[in-house]
């Protein structure tokens, strides 16, 4: 590739395709000129840049001109969506969130009845705990959504210790951590605790 570029060079500079080193000499004067005078110009879609009349377009000296610097202009929040659609899609800020704060309820209550009665996961669910599963359901979903349909979201709110990635998390853990013990209890066919 050098060398294509190296012989197209020299032919255009080479009288009478002759080459010579002083040909070559003056090539790589014309082409790779020090200290040339570039201007560069960047300008945003819709708010163009006015030329400034006092200074010149083409100039001469070796140092470019220096622009005013404006301030950038302020950061707006995204206007969140509160369409039912927006909120429960697989991407949205619901799903995620309602099942984890479902596991971590599940997991804890599992583990406590577990301790209380000595039963495991799939004997609660028989002995009536699809009720309470269902009503637990109803009752979180409905809770974490009011304000999802408001336009509140989760981060905007958490500070400190207990913030809405911290939650998210532990109900990433919750989940795998129900899903565990009920496999747990399936291969051991008992309990686990």
């Amino acid at each position: 590739m050098a060398t294509a570029s190296f012989n197209m060079q020299s032919v255009f500079a080479a009288p009478s395709g002759v080459l010579t080193t002083r040909n070559i000499r003056n090539t790589n004067q014309l082409f790779f000129k020090r200290n040339a005078p570039v201007g560069v110009r960047c300008m945003a879609q819709g708010d163009p840049i006015k030329e400034d009349p006092s200074v010149p377009s083409t100039s001469t000296s070796a140092t470019p001109p220096q622009m005013p610097q404006s301030p950038p202009p302020p950061v707006s929040k995204p206007k969140v969506s509160t369409k039912f659609g927006d909120l429960l899609a697989f991407s949205g800020p619901a799903p995620e969130r309602i099942n984890g704060r479902l596991a971590m309820v599940g997991f804890v209550a599992a583990i406590a009845v577990e301790l209380s009665k000595g039963e495991n996961v799939f004997a609660q669910i028989s002995d009536g705990g699809v009720g309470w599963f269902l009503g637990t359901t109803a009752l979180l979903t409905l809770a974490s959504m009011v304000p999802l349909f408001k336009g509140i979201r989760a981060e905007a709110k958490s500070k400190g210790f207990m913030t809405s990635d911290a939650e998210l998390w532990n109900g990433r853990f919750a989940m795998l951590g129900l899903v565990a013990l009920a496999f747990t209890e399936y291969v051991t066919g008992g309990t686990l605790v």
